[in-house]
């Protein structure tokens, strides 16, 4: 329909983006139809991607910081956060940024007091109990506690990126070979 130019699944929320021509009968209509035809017990099909991870070092320049806020050496925070099995639950933020399930509470760790000005693409962060990878550089208030070169989203055709929702994210830890 072109009234909708995206609609944008949350946790819990849903936010529909309308061209400045549409009209509110026509979405409503349009919504209607949407939700009626919906399948709520269907899952996307969902894939398993590994995505390689150098962990720490200038890669993660906030390993040590979450590794004094959890209590746990850095060889164990790599550890429990390379063990999981993400859930991408959907992408958003920015454009782009997969928001993952799943994450080992044991390594939760607030978000930074200040946010950084730009973090670059690929770095991988943690804030709360969620952690995501930033698929584009962009100003963020996460810890960063490695980085990955798998380019993660498509700009010029975002239905082709990497992750999807559903998708299923094994972090897999990696030699920097001496970076």
């Amino acid at each position: 329909m072109k009234d909708i130019i995206n609609i944008h699944p949350a946790y819990s929320s849903v936010m529909v983006s309308l061209d400045n021509e549409a009209t509110l009968g026509r979405v409503t209509e349009h919504l209607k139809v949407v939700l009626r035809d919906m399948n709520y017990n269907e899952r996307p099909e969902g894939r398993i991607v590994e995505v390689p991870v150098i962990y720490g070092g200038e890669n993660g320049p906030d390993m040590a910081r979450v590794s004094d806020y959890t209590g746990l050496d850095q060889g164990e925070v790599i550890k429990r956060h390379s063990e999981g099995e993400y859930l991408v639950y959907f992408i958003g933020f920015s454009i782009g940024f997969p928001y993952f399930g799943g994450m080992d509470p044991s390594i939760a760790t607030p978000r930074l007091d200040s946010p950084r000005k730009s973090v670059p693409a690929g770095s991988i962060g943690i804030a709360g109990n969620q952690t995501g990878i930033y698929p584009l550089s962009s100003p963020g208030g996460w810890n960063i506690i490695g980085k990955t070169d798998l380019s993660i989203f498509n700009v010029e055709n975002p239905k082709s990126s990497v992750l999807q929702m559903g998708d299923r994210v094994r972090f897999v830890s990696v030699d920097s070979g001496g970076k």
